[in-house]
């Protein structure tokens, strides 16, 4: 699950932070933004920022130039852990968020056991209860045009 208009919004703090003079605060901030995030979504913001702000050097060079290249190889270590199918998918010119609700069953037993460890009390018949029940599920949908 990737939310790219969030990678675009950290992508954009990103460039502010890195944009004229970095304090060392700013630096810091920057580098605690890009650590705290989830590889993939790390891997969109990479994307948003070489898209948008390329002509002031990609994200690679910029984050070496203002992080110093220790901790710049320590943000870019992570997004190499990213699998080629997912990389694939990230790749993806739109990535659109949403959640769907699924049913699941959930069962129990109404019957209350003694907690004891001889085996023969699970051949007791038990009388168990099921209901149906739903889950919000949040999803990704990727693709080359914008999705509708």
């Amino acid at each position: 699950m990737v939310d790219d208009s969030r990678a675009e919004e950290i992508a954009d703090k990103v460039y502010n932070l890195y944009n004229g003079y970095t304090s060392g605060k700013e630096q810091q901030t920057a580098y605690n933004t890009l650590m705290e995030i989830p590889p993939p979504l790390l891997y969109r913001v990479q994307h948003h920022y070489n898209s948008h702000y390329e002509k002031f050097g990609d994200f690679v060079w910029r984050s070496e130039d203002e992080l110093g290249p220790r901790k710049a190889h320590l943000i870019l270590r992570r997004v190499e852990r990213i699998s080629r199918y997912c990389r694939a998918l990230l790749h993806s010119a739109y990535i659109q968020s949403r959640t769907d609700t699924m049913a699941y069953v959930f069962c129990r037993s109404e019957e209350v056991r003694p907690t004891s460890n001889v085996w023969h009390g699970s051949l007791h018949e038990t009388r168990t209860t099921c209901m149906e029940k739903l889950i919000s599920v949040q999803r990704s949908t990727y693709g080359n045009a914008k999705l509708r």
